[in-house]
């Protein structure tokens, strides 16, 4: 790829960075909530941003406005970047339900997409090649629309086990090598374990965190984007 940010995979805590755990909905209460409204979306004629995934883009648990999504387009604000970011996470999400909602981003005509999928897939034990070419089928999508895309890692809790977690958080260097794309090998670098940055679950990020967590995204949008 002509940016070079296939990172290696970093050595991570005991943790799950689904952006589900079997206490959390399913689904969100209220998924609006976490959508851009159709008339603000009209009225922004900037280039879109498109942030996919589960709970962990949505922002579950997180006060409104405070996603990492949201931070992100403050943070490009100030950078002098005039794109609009959207928020498509969907709390229990899987790369299944990713894919079956792909044809919503693609009419957003983005310019980028933040790609965060499979977590839940991990939790659900599902088998770790149908993640794989779940995740390859809508990298394939958007690169055909012309989108650009980052893709965003995660991993699985020890107890599930070395060689389905090994094979598991190996998807997302596999797949950013084979399509060439920008990784961010672990959404949560430098929130994960950091008193204040994590909320009581120890899944998903605070308001803080997810500041956080927008500025790890932020090296790899950047030299997608025109000022």
């Amino acid at each position: 790829m002509r940016l070079s940010c296939v990172f290696p995979i970093l050595t991570v805590p005991l943790l799950l960075l689904a952006g589900c755990r079997a206490n959390q909905p399913a689904v969100p209460t209220n998924v609006d909530a976490i959508k851009t409204p159709a008339a603000a979306s009209q009225q922004d004629t900037r280039p879109t941003i498109v942030c996919f995934g589960d709970s962990l883009t949505a922002g579950y648990g997180a006060d409104d406005g405070q996603s990492y999504p949201d931070y992100l387009q403050r943070d490009l604000d100030a950078a002098g970047y005039h794109y609009r970011v959207v928020n498509e996470g969907i709390s229990g999400n899987t790369t299944k339900d990713g894919l079956d909602r792909i044809t919503d981003v693609l009419a957003l005509h983005p310019t980028v997409v933040v790609l965060e999928f499979g977590g839940n897939d991990g939790l659900r034990g599902l088998k770790v090649e149908t993640t794989r070419t779940n995740l390859a089928r809508m990298i394939e999508i958007l690169q055909a629309s012309g989108t650009k895309v980052v893709l965003a890692g995660i991993t699985l809790p020890p107890d599930y086990g070395p060689d389905y977690v090994n094979a598991f958080t190996a998807n997302y260097p596999t797949l950013a090598r084979k399509y060439s794309i920008p990784l961010l090998p672990f959404l949560l670098d430098h929130v994960y374990g950091v008193p204040g940055l994590m909320q009581r679950d120890n899944t998903h990020a605070t308001n803080q965190g997810n500041a956080i967590v927008a500025k790890n995204v932020l090296p790899l949008v950047e030299p997608l984007l025109n000022k």
